[in-house]
């Protein structure tokens, strides 16, 4: 199974989104690759995916996250990557934003559109968060 994913919103749901699906699909020997595009560039920030924002109001879940043994937005980094999901930073958005690929987690690749859509014109899942 191919599985290509587009991470466009940078929050704390986004990231559990986008996670649990690409690991998921990376642990059933699915190939997965992730294209980080504007806010969803928070998702592999070296800094901001340490802290991303819970939308207003679901403060509250944050406990759950923990109660349930949910690994952190960092874990999950990790996991996807030990899993060999492909990290993909958009080289259009970092422009515009200022950002060098050091600003990010360590073994991500940059590429533009594209690159993505070479990858996903024969995915068997595309999904966009």
């Amino acid at each position: 199974m191919k599985v290509a994913i587009i991470a466009a919103n940078g929050g704390a749901f986004d990231a559990y989104k986008v996670f649990n699906i690409a690991t998921a699909a990376a642990a059933a020997d699915g190939e997965v690759e992730i294209f980080f595009t504007f806010e969803g560039l928070n998702l592999i920030h070296k800094e901001a995916h340490k802290q991303l924002p819970m939308p207003e109001g679901t403060e509250h879940f944050k406990e759950g996250f923990e109660k349930a043994n949910v690994p952190s937005i960092p874990e999950l980094i990790e996991m996807a990557q030990d899993l060999g999901v492909k990290f993909v930073a958009c080289q259009m958005t970092m422009d515009v934003m200022g950002l060098s690929k050091e600003d990010f987690v360590d073994g991500i690749e940059v590429g533009g559109a594209a690159t993505f859509l070479n990858y996903a014109k024969d995915a068997d899942i595309s999904l966009t968060f």
